[in-house]
């Protein structure tokens, strides 16, 4: 495997499964007894990498266990070579968080659907529940 960010991240992480061009899903370190993973990971066209725990923890956190940092998520810089914001990634940041409103909300309905049929939700799933309604503000935010 080569030494670029992604291949440095994918080779730390266990039972790494390729969900479409370059979409992954792995085992959260954070939280190693899954039975399915909970660590989405995503190679952007620039070389950057976004990573999101759905099971919650931080992404400092999971990079920490790895012995990883966020200035290993980037390609290396090259020097005199500035990013700048674009319209590009303003409209890829709002897709992104049109997508997680998307995910977000089947929880909240199927939750709902749930509490309408009389079925008392758990712990568990109060607190699921509340962190879908958390992520859905914050994706809220981006669109806005």
């Amino acid at each position: 495997m080569n030494d670029t960010p992604i291949s440095k991240l994918l080779s730390r992480l266990d039972r790494v499964r390729e969900c479409g061009p370059g979409r992954w899903m792995a085992v959260s370190p954070a939280f190693p007894d899954q039975r399915t993973g909970s660590l989405s990971i995503r190679e952007l066209d620039d070389g950057r990498i976004l990573i999101h725990d759905f099971a919650g923890a931080e992404v400092g956190d999971v990079l920490s266990l790895i012995g990883l940092s966020f200035a290993d998520l980037y390609p290396p810089r090259i020097e005199g070579h500035s990013l700048k914001p674009s319209r590009q990634r303003h409209q890829h940041a709002s897709r992104e968080a049109l997508r997680l409103i998307a995910l977000e909300s089947r929880l909240v309905v199927i939750a709902a659907e749930n509490l309408a049929a009389g079925v008392v939700l758990d712990d568990d799933d109060r607190d699921r529940l509340l962190l879908a309604s958390t992520r859905i503000g914050a994706a809220g935010q981006v669109t806005a």
